[in-house]
C-alpha cells in the first residue's frame, strides 16, 4: 500500500546513542531528556527525498485535507510514579484524512522497537500496525519479540473505551475493534498492552490497538499516539508519571534541523506563562476547548457574532486547540467578518490559492495588519509567519486561515498548528489551564 508520507512531518526522537552523519542532525543536550522535532522533509529526515514540492505547495496540499479533519472533530461524541519531565524532540513534517502533522519517535515493547507515531491532541487511543498485518506498510511492531506484550480481553475496563468495539455478549474473547480513517481508509485491531518508552521515560502496561488489517492510503504508516483528554490517552495512562501536564513547541514549516520539543510532566515547563482556562465538554471529552472571545485585525476589534464563539457542551460549539489541523478554521459567519475587515485594510485585487481565498500581492505583505486572537485572560498576536503563507513563486501572500466546512456539524473553531509554530503551548490538564509563551524553536 502506498504510504501517505507527503502529508506528515517527522518528529524524530534522537537520543545520545543516535549515530548521525551530519552533526547538525543530533539532538541538542538538555537537562530534561528532550526529544527533538524536525520536518518530514527536512535535511535530517530519511523521507526528505520523497517530497519534490516547494514548501508553499506542500503546505497547500496539507491544508486541503483540513476540511475532512474539522468535520471529524465536529462529529465526535462521548463514548459509553515519580514526577518528572520527559522532553521529546519535535519537527514540522481520525475518521478523516486525520492527517497528523507531527510524529514522535517512541519505543514499544521489551526490548523496545522504534516506531514513528503521529502525535494527535484531539485523539485518545493509540494504535500501531503489527506483524502479519494485511495491507500494512513494511515497518510493523512485532508482538512475539516483546517479553511484556499481552492482548487484552473484552472483560477489561479499557475495552469499553474504544470506538468500533466488536465483542461477543457472552464468553471470553480478545478485545477487537475497527475504525474508519480518512474517509476511504479503515483498520481492524486488537486492544493490547506493552511498555511504551518516550526518551528516558517508560509507561508500563500501555494500552494500544495492535492493527491486524488495514485498507486505504490515509492511515499513518506507523500508527498514532493520542494526547487527548480521555481515559485511553497517554496522559491518563501515564498517571503520576507526568501528572497530566505536557507542552510542545512546533517549529516553523521551514525549519530543517532538530528544534521543537514535546515536554511531558510539570518539571521544566515555563514558570512565567500567560494562561487561559481549559473548558471540558462531556460530549467531546477528548478535545481541548478554550474560550475565544474575539479577534482583532490590526487595531480593529472585529465585531464577531458572539453566538458562534460561545462554548456550548450540548452542541459541541466553541473553540479548540488542535495539533492535527494545518490552518486555523473559523465557522463561516466568523471567518467572513474577519476576512472582510482584512480586505478593508489591505488593497486588492484578491485571488484564491488552494484552501486560501484571501491572497494578495506579496509586495503588500510588509504593510499587512497583524491578527490577534483574544482568549479569556490571554491575547495572542500572531507573528507574520503564523499569519500568512506565500505562493511558491513568492508573488502572492495569503491569509493562512479559512472557513470551516459548511455542513450541519461545523460548529467548531479550530486553532491549528501553523498558528501555533514557534510558541510553547502548555496543556496543564491538572489545573484546567492552557498556557502560551513565545519560544523560538526553529
Amino acid at each position: 500500500m502506498g504510504m501517505a508520507i507527503p502529508f506528515f512531518f517527522l518528529a524524530l526522537l534522537m537520543i545520545s546513542s543516535t549515530n548521525a552523519i551530519d552533526p547538525s542532525c543530533t539532538s541538542p543536550k538538555s537537562d530534561h531528556s528532550e526529544v527533538s522535532i524536525i520536518h518530514l522533509y527536512g535535511e535530517c529526515s530519511p523521507f526528505s527525498s520523497l517530497n519534490p514540492d516547494l514548501w508553499p505547495d506542500t503546505v497547500i496540499k496539507m491544508a486541503s485535507k483540513d476540511p475532512e479533519r474539522v468535520s471529524y472533530l465536529s462529529s465526535l461524541v462521548a463514548l459509553k510514579g515519580k514526577t518528572k519531565t520527559t522532553s521529546v524532540p519535535i519537527a514540522s513534517g481520525q475518521q478523516v484524512l486525520n492527517v497528523g502533522n507531527y510524529l514522535v519517535r517512541v519505543k514499544i515493547g521489551t526490548p523496545g522497537q522504534v516506531m514513528f507515531m503521529v502525535l494527535d491532541t484531539s485523539n485518545d487511543a493509540a494504535w500501531v500496525p503489527c506483524s502479519g498485518c494485511s495491507g500494512c506498510p513494511s515497518t510493523t511492531f512485532s508482538p512475539n519479540v516483546s517479553t511484556t506484550f499481552a492482548e487484552l480481553e473484552c472483560s477489561v475496563a479499557e475495552c469499553t473505551q474504544v470506538r468500533g468495539l466488536s465483542c461477543p455478549t457472552t464468553g471470553s474473547s480478545p478485545c477487537l475493534f475497527n475504525q474508519s480513517y480518512g474517509g476511504d481508509s479503515s483498520f481492524v485491531a486488537t486492544l493490547s498492552q506493552d511498555s511504551l518508552s518516550l526518551a528516558t521515560s517508560v509507561v508500563p502496561n500501555y494500552a494500544f490497538g495492535c492493527i491486524s488489517a488495514m485498507s486505504g492510503a490515509n492511515i499513518p504508516p506507523q500508527g498514532l499516539l493520542g494526547l487527548g483528554r480521555g481515559s485511553l490517552s497517554l496522559m491518563s495512562q501515564s498517571g503520576s508519571l507526568f501528572n497530566n501536564v505536557f507542552s510542545y513547541c512546533l517549529p516553523s514549516f521551514r525549519s530543517y534541523y532538530f528544534s521543537g520539543s514535546l515536554k511531558l510532566g510539570p518539571i521544566g515547563q515555563p514558570k512565567s506563562i500567560r494562561t487561559t482556562p481549559l473548558l471540558k465538554n462531556p460530549h467531546r471529552p477528548s478535545l481541548y476547548y478554550v474560550n475565544l472571545t474575539g479577534v482583532s485585525v490590526g487595531k480593529v476589534n472585529v465585531p464577531l457574532p458572539q453566538e458562534y464563539l460561545a462554548f456550548d457542551p450540548n452542541t459541541g460549539a466553541g473553540t479548540i486547540i488542535d495539533s492535527g489541523t494545518v490552518i486555523t478554521r473559523f465557522v463561516t459567519p466568523v471567518y467572513n467578518v474577519i476576512r472582510e475587515e482584512f480586505k478593508k485594510q489591505v488593497t486588492g485585487p484578491y485571488s484564491s490559492l488552494g484552501a486560501f481565498d484571501t491572497c494578495f500581492s506579496g509586495s503588500l505583505l510588509d504593510s499587512a495588519p497583524t491578527v490577534t486572537l483574544h482568549f479569556s485572560g490571554l491575547d495572542l498576536t500572531l507573528p507574520t509567519e503564523n499569519t500568512f503563507i506565500h505562493s511558491s513563486s513568492g508573488s502572492l501572500a495569503c491569509l493562512a486561515m479559512a472557513a470551516a466546512p459548511n455542513n450541519v456539524n461545523s460548529v467548531l473553531n479550530v486553532i491549528a498548528n501553523l498558528q501555533q509554530q514557534n510558541l510553547r503551548i502548555l496543556f496543564d490538564v491538572a489545573n484546567s489551564r492552557l498556557g502560551i509563551a513565545r519560544e523560538l524553536c526553529n
